[in-house]
């Protein structure tokens, strides 16, 4: 399940950032990198609320609740879909 869900959380994240998943996940942006190239970004804000966007759709298409990680600008997107994947895993054990 956790490469279905890894897909999933990429396909809704470029959906919120409005940039594709090979523009962003192939070359590993950072995450000021994406704010920069993204038309629907400004700041760090809008970062923040595209996690959120992504929380809930977990919540509500698998049922899973998750914790939003706060992580610096210079972090690569692949440590972004690590850190969502790994607040999955703990959510698992925990239910």
């Amino acid at each position: 399940m956790s490469n279905e869900l890894s897909a999933y959380i990429q396909r809704k994240f470029c959906e919120n950032v409005g940039l594709p998943e090979e523009e962003v996940f192939v070359p590993d942006l950072t995450l000021a990198a994406i704010i920069a190239r993204s038309e629907k970004m400004t700041n760090s804000v809008d970062l923040m609320e595209a996690f959120a966007r992504i929380a809930n759709a977990l919540r509500r298409d698998h049922g899973i609740r998750i914790r939003l990680p706060a992580l610096a600008l210079d972090t690569p997107i692949s440590k972004v879909l690590e850190v969502f994947l790994q607040e999955v895993e703990r959510q698992g054990r925990a239910a």
